[in-house]
Order: structure tokens, then sequence, then C-alpha cells
């Protein structure tokens, strides 16, 4: 191994180290710890079994739990990318000193904590809350109806929580674009549409692609919002490896649950950004 070689090892040797160390090594444990038996009497069994992830995939109760988990988090990424791209090209369009006045607006809920956020969304979704009386006065509903442990709720506070995401992945891609494109285009005749489709759009993709799997991420592994607004009436992925873990010390079930979890959110994001960026390829190069 020459010097530059050994140099370059050694400068990424200690973000190599902290990695496996916080990482890698507690996911591995996890894994592990997956295929051990449990027992009501003896607690964990340190046997080799699949036990745990058969009941799982057998029981009708466990997929119904991560489909909710699925879908919440679907809607919380197709709602953030309808404001929050949006929300970008506005910034993008902005001149100082409101850009950056704005800019913090889209940050401030991020520098609050997430429990105070959702204890906020929990006081304005109850029976009594903001919005349904709001909805109430409206017309929009009969009696005050609480959006308190259902899924409306759920997805209401996640979007709020994670729409920052999504305003700043956007934002950044469309910082890139020379906005003399668009106005040469509207100086050949190009209509609204045809830029927005031919010339924004691809430059946005990037970021809306990579906001979108980052609050897909975040949205299908949620435990605050999710336990708070949710509670124990609307379980997730999430909560559900947590009550095995706390609650029924089923520690090898909670386990396989969170492993399942990341597997498939891993699957899910892996095959979306390959469909993406095949299927914008071809249709931005013809």
């Amino acid at each position: 191994m020459n010097a530059q070689a050994r140099q370059g090892w050694l400068l990424v040797a200690p973000a190599t180290l902290l990695f496996v160390g916080i990482v890698a090594t507690p996911l591995a444990m996890t894994l592990l710890l997956s295929f051990n038996g449990w027992s009501s009497t003896q607690g964990i069994v340190p046997t080799l079994t699949v036990q745990n992830y058969a009941e799982i995939l057998s029981d009708s109760f466990f997929a119904e739990i991560f489909l909710r988990t699925l879908r919440i988090a679907l809607w919380v990424t197709l709602i953030c990318v309808l404001i929050g791209a949006p929300e970008a090209y506005i910034l993008r369009r902005m001149r100082e000193p409101w850009r950056s006045s704005f800019i913090l607006v889209v940050i401030g809920p991020l520098l609050v904590s997430v429990v105070a956020r959702t204890l906020g969304w929990a006081l304005l979704l109850g029976g009594n809350g903001l919005i349904p009386l709001a909805l109430h006065r409206l017309g929009l509903t009969s009696s005050p109806v609480s959006l308190m442990f259902t899924e409306t709720g759920v997805v209401i506070a996640l979007v709020h929580v994670l729409v920052p995401f999504m305003v700043l992945s956007v934002w950044a891609s469309l910082a890139r674009m020379d906005p003399a494109t668009e106005r040469a285009a509207q100086s050949l005749g190009a209509s609204q549409i045809t830029i927005f489709l031919r010339i924004v759009l691809p430059q946005a993709m990037p970021g809306i692609l990579s906001g979108g799997i980052i609050v897909f991420s975040l949205a299908a592994s949620a435990f605050a919002t999710p336990a708070i607004i949710g509670g124990r009436r609307l379980k997730v992925a999430s909560t559900l490896a947590y009550d095995e873990f706390l609650n029924t010390l089923n520690w090898p079930l909670g386990a396989a649950i969170a492993v399942l979890l990341l597997v498939g959110i891993v699957a899910i994001v892996v095959g979306w950004n390959r469909f993406i960026e095949r299927r914008y390829s071809q249709v931005f190069a013809s």
C-alpha cells in the first residue's frame, strides 16, 4: 500500500469507526436478537429460530399494522411534495431579505422539539381543539369531530414535522438553475406549462426525489408523533416494536419487527430511486 492510499485510509478511519460503533454494531445485534426464541417464563432463549419472522408474516394483525405504516408514509410524502415543491419554487424567485426571512419560517419547526410540536397538534386536533371547531363552524361536520387517534391526525402532524425537509431539498436543486433559461424559453414563445415541464421540473426532480426519500423514511420510522397522536388505538410498526420491547418484554419479536421495518424501507427507497431515475431519464432524454 502506497503512502497516498495509506493517508486515504487514515482519513476515513475515524468516520468508519464511528459508523461501525453507533450504526453497524447495533443493527447487527438487533438482527441476531431477532433470531432468538422467547418464553414467558425464561425470557430470551438463545436458540437459532425463525419463529418470530414466521409469526409476523403469517398473522394478519402484523400485516395490517405494516400496511398502515406504509399508507401513512405514502400520504405524508405525497402531501409534502405537493406543498414543498411549489413553496421551494416560490422561495427561489424571492429576493432578499424576504427569501432569508421565509427560509427561517420554513426551518422554524425544526428548531422546536418534535415532542413539543406533536403535543401542540394534540391540542389542535382534539375534540375541543381549534381544527374540529373550525370545521364545525364552516359546516363541514355536524359536530366537532376529534382527529386524535386517527390516521388523518397522524398524517397532518407528520406533514408539519417533515415538510421542511422537502422544501430545503427542492430549493437546493432549484438554486442551481439559471433564471435566464426561463426567460429565454419565454422569449422563444414557450408557454408557462412547457417551461415548467421542460425546464423547471427536470431541475427540481433530484430535489423532489431526495426529499421524498428523506420524508418517506422518516415518516415510516417515526415514533413520537404516531405514539402521541395515534395513541394505543392506532399502532404503526415503530410503536408496535416499542410495545414488544418494553410492555410484553418480547425482545426477539420486537427486534424482528424492527428488522422487517428497516428492510422494507430500504427496499422501497432503492426501488423508488431506480424507477424514478430510469423513468425521467427516458422522458427528458427524448
